[in-house]
């Protein structure tokens, strides 16, 4: 059993295709960290990516929530397919010493869909947090945790696994820690606005990665360059379609403006 590493769980070709995707950037980067997967196709992963391949004991959407617990390692990370590791991840273990969970906020937090719980409703500082990066320890309040989150899921009725990951984060003991955007970065955009010594960009997490995956027709995304020039056009749409500035670059005022008349809409 290792001391730490990083699982992927990939259900269907085009997962894996996303999953050894991934695991090429993290390993340029990481070369000496293991990383095993959890897979429903154990025979058509090569070799050469993955210290150990493991298969997915359930077939389900979020076969993740089952197998994180599964880790042979003592610390580990799991990251979602659709993400690109930009750089060593340094000493992101280590917070494993003081807590038993740590992953980053979700994004689109005034969005009903990212304030939704299962049966708690939380303040708006409380949003969902985001399970497609997530660091966890080997102890029993972890594996208490996961048990936990397991049965909450299943009383669900499956969906979207952040939803009674919401609920158990608010309601739980456990000791959890949130990440810093870098660490799960959903805008790539912010790397637009951050200053050299704002941050390091760690890992990038973008649906975009996957979205040759959900839509037809639509462009296999591998590169940083190019996720980042299509976000900075969406940018730009969803801005325009909401009704504000449709370039948000150098519009700080009016955007400020703009966030103001809209919240006092939302409420009257």
């Amino acid at each position: 059993m290792g001391d730490r590493g990083v699982i992927y769980v990939a259900t269907g070709r085009g997962y894996l295709d996303l999953a050894i995707q991934s695991a090429k950037t993290l390993k340029v980067h990481n070369p000496s960290l293991e990383v095993d997967l959890f897979t429903d196709l154990p025979e058509e992963v090569p070799p050469g990516f993955f210290d150990q391949v493991h298969l997915t004991p359930v077939k389900i959407g979020r076969a993740k929530i089952f197998c994180m617990p599964l880790s042979r390692f003592d610390r580990t990370l799991f990251l979602d397919c659709d993400t690109l590791v930009l750089r060593p991840l340094r000493d992101i273990f280590d917070l494993l010493d003081r807590f038993d969970v740590a992953l980053a906020h979700d994004v689109r937090r005034a969005s009903d869909l990212v304030r939704e719980g299962a049966k708690v409703s939380t303040p708006y500082a409380f949003p969902q947090l985001n399970s497609g990066v997530m660091l966890f320890g080997k102890n029993a309040a972890a594996r208490q945790f996961f048990a936990d989150w397991q049965e909450r899921y299943r009383r669900h009725g499956g969906g979207r696994d952040q939803v009674t990951l919401k609920d158990l984060l608010w309601e739980s003991d456990i000791r959890f820690y949130v990440l810093p955007q870098e660490f799960n970065l959903r805008r790539v955009t912010l790397l637009d606005a951050w200053e050299p010594l704002d941050v390091e960009p760690t890992i990038v997490h973008s649906h975009r990665l996957l979205q040759h995956l959900r839509h037809d027709n639509a462009e296999r995304v591998t590169t940083l360059d190019r996720l980042i020039e299509l976000e900075r056009q969406a940018l730009r749409e969803e801005w325009a379609a909401a009704g504000a500035p449709s370039d948000p670059i150098d519009r700080t005022e009016e955007l400020l403006k703009w966030f103001d008349q809209a919240q006092s809409n939302r409420h009257n």
